[in-house]
């Protein structure tokens, strides 16, 4: 069944806020949309909790400060009592991160950040941010009633599509976005302190989170984890988050040819900065047969022509899998041009990593 089929029926949302001008602006740039209903509006996690059994809607849009029971305390109530798709609403500010971080950890589907100052001309920039986002939660929603009520859920296992290449993988390459935090957590941790290659990674995230992002993975992970500074040499068991707002690219230094990172704001034309085409096929180009990407769960395209030029270069290619992702946009494009080796479940891509660096001194 297709997405435009599943999300054939009105989407129901619940636009939850203190403010009464946020709850206007959401409402109404929500109402704009033919395929979107606001079904209702709550001033508080309690309004929220009550209303949400007799208005069942599809989504809800949460802010993350309210007086009372906060956005991530009423999240919680949700996902216990009403499980649903729930877009946390943030304002880029350290503690606002913080929460929206711990949000999606306890099972928000993804959050838009706020303008603070308070004016429709400020607010207007996440709009189609916003929508996007709310049709592909409903999408995601609809989709796993449909695969639930079909058949019992079950890791399908990983899809070998063409045979894996026979060099060892010298540097991983990951790119994400919706619903990408969660599952970059997942995969990082699983990882061994002593990997011997660095791991660079661009996740679609508005200003003000990657820094956040960066220091809470580096807390949890036994790998180190940084927000990658431009000139910085690669190191192994490390991984290097894109800082938003700048594309990265790997290429070796000039006075010693070592690998290091580049940041910089070069091409302007690419819908998303950083991009994970910029960085892929950097990676292609400086590592040739020995890059390794992976693409994870996330709306859109991006990725696609990154990971064909890995592909091409004779590098290593594995897509999580349909059932597994948050939603299944950049691996499904990157499936369907069939320039994957590998489809697997996001619990099994650690080991895929690991068997990749390894793969020479087993040879």
């Amino acid at each position: 069944m297709t997405d435009t089929l599943i999300a054939r029926a009105p989407i129901r949302v619940l636009v939850v806020d203190d403010s009464a001008f946020m709850r206007t602006a959401l409402s109404r740039m929500i109402a704009s949309e033919a395929d979107l209903e606001v079904v209702g509006t709550a001033t508080s996690g309690e309004d929220a909790l009550h209303k949400i059994p007799s208005l069942t809607p599809d989504v809800i849009t949460l802010d993350v400060e309210m007086p009372g029971l906060d956005g991530l305390q009423t999240l919680r109530h949700i996902m216990q009592e009403f499980p649903r798709p729930v877009i946390m609403v943030s304002a880029v500010t350290e503690k606002d991160a913080e929460i929206t971080f711990n949000a999606l950890s306890a099972g928000a589907f993804d959050y838009v950040p706020k303008s603070l100052s308070g004016t429709s001309l400020d607010i207007l920039h996440i709009r189609s941010d916003l929508i996007a986002k709310i049709r592909a939660a409903a999408i995601a929603r609809r989709r796993k009633v449909i695969a639930d009520a079909r058949k019992p859920a079950q890791s399908a296992g990983h899809e070998e599509l063409s045979p894996m290449p026979a060099t060892s993988a010298a540097i991983i390459a990951i790119g994400l976005s919706t619903g990408g935090p969660r599952a970059l957590q997942q995969t990082l941790l699983a990882l061994p302190p002593d990997l011997t290659v660095p791991i660079v990674i661009v996740q679609h995230m508005p200003a003000g989170f990657t820094s956040h992002f960066a220091q809470r993975l580096d807390s949890l992970c036994s790998l180190a984890v940084r927000e990658a500074t431009h000139g910085e040499l690669l190191k192994p068991a490390t991984a290097y988050i894109a800082p938003a707002g700048l594309h990265m690219r790997v290429q070796r230094r000039r006075d010693d040819s070592r690998p290091m990172i580049s940041l910089g704001l070069q091409p302007h034309d690419t819908l998303h900065v950083p991009s994970v085409d910029v960085l892929m096929e950097s990676v292609a180009s400086l590592y040739h047969n020995r890059a390794m990407g992976v693409i994870m769960t996330g709306m859109g395209s991006d990725g696609a022509e990154g990971m064909k030029a890995i592909h091409r270069a004779g590098g290593l290619t594995i897509g999580q899998d349909e059932a597994s992702c948050t939603v299944y946009g950049m691996p499904r494009v990157c499936a369907e041009l069939g320039i994957l080796h590998r489809i697997v479940p996001l619990e099994e891509i650690p080991d895929q990593i690991i068997r990749a660096t390894l793969r020479r001194k087993r040879a």
